[in-house]
């Protein structure tokens, strides 16, 4: 089975401080948001290179393959779509964590989110069936090289027909 990643756009892809040399973006369709100059289309291209089914996980639902997939030079991709609960997430889970590992149904799957912890991976680890890393991305400065090579080295420990049923933490 391919892997999926599960992607969030505010921390991971657009990060809390400017990248040098990006202006803030006024173009239309963006709603004004002056922080899409911090995409980088290079990290576009990275996610697809990985060769994984990439996944919008983020608040941004549908308006990610609206404003965010055409700046990074992605195609349309599936959106999680969040269950309507209002209950508080328990044992200091994030309340993205029980949704994205059921969204994922066994598949192994990559989380690059910048709220995850410890909790999260320890969740993942005793209910997901399949291979799972669930890695923070520092908002401040969003995905780096560092990021990519954690998510690489993951996805070489086994080739997709000998997936196992571990979660490798990061």
């Amino acid at each position: 089975m391919t892997p999926l990643i599960f992607l969030d756009v505010d921390g991971p892809l657009i990060p809390l401080r400017a990248r040098p040399g990006s202006r803030p973006a006024t173009a239309p369709g963006d709603g004004g948001n002056p922080l899409l100059d911090r995409l980088d289309p290079v990290e576009g291209q990275r996610l697809l290179g990985l060769g994984c089914e990439l996944v919008w996980a983020t608040t941004w639902m549908h308006e990610a393959n609206e404003i965010v997939a055409p700046r990074l030079g992605l195609p349309r991709l599936p959106v999680v779509d969040w269950p309507d609960e209002d209950d508080d997430p328990r044992d200091g889970l994030h309340w993205k964590t029980i949704a994205l590992t059921r969204w994922a149904d066994g598949r192994p799957f990559v989380w690059l989110d910048d709220e995850t912890t410890g909790a999260d991976r320890r969740w993942v680890a005793a209910n997901h069936p399949g291979r799972a890393l669930v890695h923070r991305v520092d908002p401040l400065i969003g995905l780096t090289n560092a990021d990519f090579t954690a998510v690489e080295r993951w996805l070489g420990q086994a080739s997709p027909q000998t997936w196992s049923p571990r979660s490798v933490r990061a």
